[in-house]
């Protein structure tokens, strides 16, 4: 039921502060070339859906939402969809906030086909603006250095990838949505649709990103994606003795391993091993090694009725505590939650 109350505190540009809920919040929804057109199109209806329920509560709408382009227009998913753009990036005017949908596909001819725009964009940050990424969106920002020496999030799938294009970046994969500097990322897929509520409850209030959250069927709660990540190893790097040890790691997980077992094995000493490891796939051989453990944890707690403590022998741990520790660190939570959450 409307409410009629707007005097709310929400959110404002980097230079401007924080201001009273009225003013209209400028956004810029960038379309470029390879563009996944279902996140750009949730994105512009998550913003236009927060507009739709302040009208209903007797508020101005927040938004002003644009899609703006290198091109006029822009053709995607293979020439099928053409996305006619409200502006291009030369006549977009003041803009408080500029949001880069995810790209579709391998990311280098996406770089290669939007310079005009990661230059804009880079631009656009020096000068002052916020920007925020949806899932591998990160990547035209990371091309024009917006992202040089900060904490970004990407989707789990994608962080070893990117940290081998943009080294200058932190990537992690824990968190769903991370803000720092004006710069707003986010996780992958449905992920992605996170930061549209957090950007939502920042500009607008609480009660009106609920009711959004509530509306798309959104988990408000979800902080990390550390559930949904599937582990399979590092195998591009084109070490040929790190890929050994990897193969021995995941055929022999049950067992007791030690570094000084896996360095015989292939003939190097431990402090060779364990820095080829590491820079190979970045990852300690012991964390290899939990990572292979709980990998195969989570897939029996998913599709068996095995309690917690069988399927914590059956992968090679016999301390409850250390298990349920290392599972949270990977998990985000309990070997029990974990499993109550596909029963």
């Amino acid at each position: 039921m409307p409410t009629g109350d707007c005097d709310i505190v929400a959110g404002g540009s980097r230079q401007a502060g924080r201001s009273m809920l009225g003013a209209m919040k400028r956004l810029a929804l960038l379309v470029p070339e390879r563009a996944n057109i279902a996140s750009l199109e949730n994105a512009r209806q998550g913003f236009l859906a927060a507009n739709g329920f302040l009208r209903e509560r007797g508020c101005a709408p927040r938004f002003d939402v644009r899609l703006v382009a290198a091109t006029p227009q822009v053709r995607l998913d293979h020439g099928r969809i053409t996305v006619q753009a409200d502006t291009v990036l030369e006549a977009v005017g003041e803009v408080d906030l500029c949001v880069v949908p995810p790209i579709q596909g391998d990311p280098q001819p996406a770089l290669q086909e939007n310079g005009a725009l990661i230059d804009w964009l880079a631009g656009y940050y020096k000068n002052g603006g916020e920007v925020a990424s949806l899932c591998v969106g990160a990547a035209l920002l990371a091309a024009g250095g917006v992202l040089d020496g900060q904490r970004a999030v990407v989707h789990w799938a994608a962080q070893s990838d990117f940290g081998r294009l943009f080294p200058a970046v932190r990537w992690v994969s824990d968190r769903v949505v991370l803000e720092a500097n004006g710069i707003y990322t986010s996780g992958g897929a449905f992920s992605a649709a996170h930061l549209v509520l957090h950007l939502v409850d920042k500009y607008t209030d609480r009660e009106t990103a609920i009711w959004c959250a509530k509306l798309f069927q959104l988990d408000w709660s979800r902080q990390s994606q550390l559930p949904f990540v599937v582990f399979v190893g590092q195998k591009t790097h084109g070490d040929g003795v790190v890929r050994q040890v990897q193969e021995h790691i995941e055929a022999n997980y049950t067992e007791r391993l030690t570094v000084e077992q896996l360095a015989q094995r292939v003939a190097l000493g431990r402090r060779t091993l364990e820095r080829r490891f590491r820079h190979a796939t970045g990852n300690s051989i012991v964390e290899y090694v939990q990572r292979i453990r709980i990998e195969a944890a989570k897939k029996q707690l998913e599709s068996s009725r095995k309690s917690v403590a069988e399927v914590m022998y059956e992968v090679g741990y016999n301390d409850t505590k250390a298990f349920r520790d290392i599972f949270n660190k990977y998990c985000g939570m309990s070997p029990l939650m974990y499993k109550e959450r596909y029963l």
